[in-house]
């Protein structure tokens, strides 16, 4: 007997008779893994799988399934292919080790995080949270108005099935963003829609799935969030800078070359007259004040950005896919 006559009796994709059952056991050979990749596994299975099918009107899912069993794979050969592609491309992505005899701060460390781009690229997102959430806020409010308007009318299903959908992809543009940003895994691909459905029958999936609901959610409390986001992240970042400035505003003002429009209140805090900004070594005092709280606000933003990653993970991924 040869040796691939030897492994057919026990390949997996043989003793798949339907798609659905396919991609159960594909679901269960990922079981553990991150449920965005899971869902990009599942997306392609089935995009692959429905089209393979659609391609051979005359054979039955089970026939389909054992033609194309040495091309696509059994679910367990897919789920090692995407759990090794999952890990080349962690690797890939990974922050390159420091060249050998050149120190480098530990990214942990207080001031490590200024050698960290996920700390700059968070402090971007917090900043952009309130046009994106403003976006997302008058998109959802809207299109929930417009659909209850129409539902009367002949045009109302069709609406909201768009409706639904462009949430849908705005939600997966949002979570490219936010691998982006943060380097938490996010979906690559959507939630396949799965067999060919009449209207109505796409109506009822979408309203008894929780995933529209919470999506919905998710793109509406953007707005609050990138409000508080924004507004935080913008007055610590003015006040530090504003700070870590003093010196050289006192030094320019001593020199004679303090430009035409700059005061000396620019550095100052309404209130606070623990050090005096008129002297240089009150604006040193106010330097180190604002470099802390840069320090800080840098290492906040890496932190509530990476939070708001699993947050928005909870929200927009089907869990365990």
């Amino acid at each position: 007997m040869s040796i691939a006559s030897s492994k057919e009796p026990t390949h997996e994709c043989q003793r798949s008779r339907s798609i659905d059952e396919y991609l159960k056991q594909l679901r269960q050979a990922l079981e553990g893994q991150d449920p965005a990749l899971i869902q990009d596994a599942l997306y392609d299975a089935e995009e692959y799988l429905r089209a393979e099918v659609a391609a051979h009107p005359d054979k039955s899912e089970s026939d389909v399934l054992e033609l194309i069993a040495s091309t696509y794979g059994a679910p367990d050969e897919v789920a090692a292919a995407y759990r090794d592609t999952e890990a080349k491309v962690k690797a890939a992505l990974k922050t390159p080790a420091p060249a050998r005899g050149r120190e480098r701060v530990r990214p942990g460390a207080l001031f490590g995080v200024y050698q960290d781009p996920r700390a700059y690229t968070s402090l971007f997102y917090m900043l952009l949270t309130l046009a994106t959430g403003i976006v997302y806020f008058t998109f959802v409010v809207t299109g929930l108005s417009l659909s209850a308007g129409f539902a009367v009318l002949i045009i109302g299903v069709p609406f909201f099935l768009a409706f639904i959908g462009i949430a849908r992809v705005i939600a997966l543009g949002e979570g490219r963003l936010l691998e982006a940003m943060t380097g938490e895994r996010m979906p690559r691909r959507p939630v396949h829609p799965g067999p060919p459905a009449s209207w109505w029958q796409r109506i009822g999936e979408m309203l008894t799935d929780v995933r529209t609901w919470t999506t919905l959610l998710y793109l509406l409390i953007m707005l609050p969030l990138g409000i508080v986001y924004f507004t935080v992240t913008l007055t610590a970042l003015a006040i530090g800078l504003r700070l870590a400035l003093a010196p050289l505003v006192v030094l320019s003002r001593d020199l004679g070359f303090l430009a035409p429009g700059v005061s000396l209140a620019m550095i100052q805090i309404d209130g606070w007259h623990a050090a005096s900004p008129h002297t240089f070594v009150g604006s040193l005092f106010y330097m180190v004040f604002g470099i802390v709280i840069v320090t800080a606000l840098m290492h906040a933003a890496r932190a509530v950005a990476r939070g708001h990653a699993r947050f928005a993970k909870a929200l927009l991924v089907v869990p365990g896919a």
